[in-house]
């Protein structure tokens, strides 16, 4: 009788372990990025910078946020500081960080903190507050409050998608993906935990080719098991708006240097931010129209160039003009000058500063000077002086007349 012959398939992989929040907590102490806003292991929270740091990097990236994060603290070290603090001067410590209604959230988030007296330490508690919802709720609740809470940001979604292969793209797939996360916290360390799926997401199940192999989680990773975890999360492609134009218009007044600027409406895009005054953004503006739309008469020029800013839903192009008036124009009403020593204290977003510095720079483009001469290197003996060439001596004419006979050698 023939044995049958010896199969060469591979057997079907076993069933794929639960991950476990106990290894990735493993990882996570000795992996853990150090950040400004981050409490140091043994050390309670902050709910101020906790609260702050996620504010700030909602659609913003880690190395943005940095910087905005040390100012703001240094301005206003304690909600009660930002809460007293003008709505002004709050726009213009946020100006540059984009999503400007986060800002005034933000403001009137602190002033019903010190109304309350401190910081709800719940889910529930925290969402009743201005600017704060569901994913920014769980991370206070969790990393500054150690409630078992899930933060479900886009690293998170990133991790969770990949980690259980979830099919449905986003933006559909979020309730069931925050439903999945809610299974995976712990009730030991759930801050902890909040932060190291963060740092997971950011550092290693990153959104391409991201390092299976050094992940706490890789064994029990569905995606990974079939070799598609470059594929998740799923995601509906999303169409550009359509380009926007417009024109900005410059006003430099003679004698101090001061802008003209005007207050944004408070509601809507850039609400309650500066801005030089400009015309509408339509995708049918006629730049050679423009001058229709100036603030005030003047001998405007149309600056070579175009300011180009992309925005969420559409990218804008602005067609900037230029006026110099006399020192004493008055501002056009609902409009001001501002002097080139406060213009750090206007809340300009980042369009309206490319707008600036294209005209201004412009402007004051003068040529470079001559680079001053180097200065003696008195430690280094000079090189010896070449000898001096002596000029020829002078043929010396002879004084004898040409009818005198020649000299002959005896």
């Amino acid at each position: 009788m023939v044995a049958p012959a010896a199969s060469h398939s591979k057997p079907a992989p076993g069933p794929a372990p639960q991950p476990d929040a106990a290894d990735l907590l493993v990882w996570y102490d000795r992996h853990r990025r150090v950040l400004p806003w981050r409490a140091l292991p043994g050390v309670a929270p902050d709910p101020y910078r906790v609260w702050l740091s996620e504010i700030m990097l909602q659609q913003t990236t880690v190395t943005a946020v940095k910087p905005y994060f040390a100012k703001f603290l240094e301005r206003f070290p304690d909600v009660a500081a930002l809460a007293a603090a003008p709505e002004e001067a709050v726009m213009a410590a946020w100006a540059g960080l984009g999503y400007y209604s986060r800002a005034r959230n933000l403001h009137a988030c602190a002033k019903a903190v010190v109304a309350a007296g401190c910081f709800p330490d719940t889910v529930d508690g925290l969402r009743k507050l201005p600017g704060i919802g569901a994913y920014t709720a769980g991370a206070i609740a969790a990393i500054a409050f150690d409630r078992p809470a899930a933060a479900v940001d886009g690293n998170v979604e990133r991790v969770v998608s990949r980690l259980f292969a979830v099919e449905e793209p986003l933006p559909g797939a979020r309730p069931a993906l925050r439903r999945l996360a809610e299974t995976l916290v712990p009730q030991e360390r759930p801050g902890d935990f909040a932060q190291a799926v963060m740092d997971l997401g950011a550092t290693l199940c990153t959104p391409k080719r991201p390092a299976c192999a050094l992940c706490p989680w890789m064994q029990p990773c569905l995606s990974r098991r079939e070799g598609t975890q470059d594929t998740f999360p799923r995601k509906l492609k999303r169409e550009a708006g359509a380009l926007r134009r417009g024109a900005a218009f410059v006003v430099q007044r003679a004698g101090d240097g001061a802008i003209l600027l005007r207050t944004r409406p408070p509601s809507g895009l850039l609400g309650a931010m500066a801005e030089p005054p400009t015309s509408e953004w339509r995708p049918d503006y006629e730049p050679a129209q423009a001058l229709l739309d100036a603030p005030l008469d003047a001998r405007w020029k149309r600056l070579p160039g175009i300011v180009r800013h992309v925005f969420t839903h559409f990218p804008l192009e602005l067609t900037v003009f230029m006026a110099r008036v006399a020192g004493e124009t008055p501002a056009p009403e609902g409009m001001r000058f501002t002097l080139p020593a406060h213009m750090g204290e206007e809340p300009l977003p980042g369009a309206m500063r490319k707008v600036l510095a294209h005209a201004l720079e412009q402007k004051l483009a003068v040529p470079a000077p001559p680079p001053p001469p180097p200065e003696p290197d008195l430690a280094t003996p000079p090189p010896p002086e070449p000898p001096v060439r002596r000029a020829p001596l002078p043929k010396v004419l002879s004084r004898r007349p040409s009818s005198a006979a020649p000299l002959r050698k005896k």
